[in-house]
């Protein structure tokens, strides 16, 4: 068994996950993909984070896929932390060849994690491009650290099966989806609902 951990917050949840997903699960031949919805991410502010049980809804809803499979692990076992996960996952699960899935757009960031290295350690690792990330992410820290361990795209379906630290660099269709953007997008469209009735209130209506 093949199974992808995409592990994030997930706040909100978009079509670029699942394109993230799919493209992962064709070229590495995966089983299953998990999407591992994170409580919170440490290296996130978390004042715009929905609760973890509406992410989860809106995750499957846009998942829509009998190979990708959502879950809440991370807050079931009371952590935030990706390594924590990874090695529970190993020792629960020694038959399953594991691959952990990020975005370019993490990989930039990776050296940051708390025990990345013991992470890369843990299973083998597979960057989905994203656009905008390319570039900057192949010129990461982490991704120079780990340079002798990265696999040529060619072979990407061996990759979960090789003894960590790999990690290969897919590329394939990109979604220009991002949560942030999606937040931010929300916040103005709510601002603007506001607008109209913070006038009538400053006029003097809406008076009983």
């Amino acid at each position: 068994m093949r199974i992808g951990l995409f592990g994030g917050s997930f706040n909100p949840p978009h079509e670029g996950h699942r394109l993230a997903a799919l493209v992962a699960m064709r070229r590495l031949r995966l089983d299953r993909v998990w999407w591992l919805v994170t409580p919170g991410n440490p290296l996130k502010d978390g004042a715009e984070l929905r609760p973890l049980a509406e992410r989860m809804a809106a995750a499957r809803r846009i998942a829509n896929h009998p190979r990708i499979v959502v879950t809440g692990v991370e807050a079931a076992l009371g952590t935030r932390r990706t390594f924590d996960v990874l090695g529970w996952l190993r020792r629960r699960c020694p038959g399953v060849a594991f691959v952990w899935i990020m975005g370019a757009d993490n990989l930039g960031g990776f050296h940051r994690w708390e025990r990345w290295r013991a992470i890369a350690d843990l299973a083998p690792i597979a960057v989905v491009d994203r656009p905008g990330a390319t570039l900057g992410s192949k010129r990461a820290p982490a991704a120079l650290r780990l340079a002798g361990a990265r696999v040529p795209e060619r072979l990407a379906a061996v990759v979960p099966r090789l003894a960590p630290p790999a990690w290969v660099f897919l590329h394939g269709p990109r979604s220009a989806l991002s949560s942030t953007a999606l937040r931010a997008a929300r916040k103005e469209v709510n601002g603007r609902k506001a607008k109209p009735a913070s006038r009538e209130l400053k006029n003097g209506r809406f008076r009983h």
